[in-house]
């Protein structure tokens, strides 16, 4: 569990990971040496697996996202489903589409779920075919929820603001029912 300053930090580095450690030091109310000591301990506890920036798709090409889902034969047995998971991420992640996830999971009769991006929809048919060729053993079914990245008018773009929102309002909720809790005991 991540201590009151770790999580205000990580919020932080959410927001804008650009910034100096002494930027966030300043933002989080402490100092850069402690800040620089708590940032290396969340990238050493896998708090941070890495730092990137999320392009503006579809200036860079992308004109689809593709939200694939895929439901595995219910013949496949532990070993082949860690086969699965070893091979066929580092296999699309070698070819030219722009695989950005591939998780397992469950809902809607689905077991996996990859999230990749497309130059047209020629390359998203040249994707679906490819991960059927590639997989097609594994595969009983792949259904698919295309998403017009070029759309002007988005409900809400990818960002991870929201996320850090909620990640610092459940430590206040958190911290205020506790206050609570401890209000109300020394009452009692």
């Amino acid at each position: 569990m991540l201590k009151e300053l770790e999580k205000k930090l990580l919020v932080e580095l959410i927001k804008n990971s650009r910034r100096s450690d002494r930027e966030l030091a300043k933002a989080i109310g402490s100092s850069q040496p402690t800040t620089t000591r708590l940032r290396c301990k969340l990238e050493q506890e896998g708090y941070i697996r890495e730092y990137t920036i999320i392009p503006n798709f579809s200036k860079i090409g992308y004109s689809i996202m593709a939200l694939n889902f895929l439901k595995f034969d219910s013949k496949l047995n532990q070993e082949q489903v860690e086969l699965f998971r070893k091979t066929h991420p580092e296999t699309i992640g070698r070819d030219p589409f722009g695989v950005i996830l591939i998780q397992r999971g469950m809902g809607l009769g689905y077991d996996a779920a990859i999230i990749s991006l497309h130059q047209n929809y020629s390359s998203y048919d040249a994707f679906r075919n490819y991960v059927k060729a590639a997989m097609g053993a594994s595969i009983t079914e792949m259904n698919t929820f295309l998403i017009n990245l070029e759309e002007e008018k988005s409900t809400l773009p990818l960002t991870f603001t929201f996320l850090a929102i909620q990640l610092l309002k459940s430590s206040n909720q958190l911290q205020n029912r506790n206050d609570h809790l401890i209000h109300k005991n020394s009452f009692n």
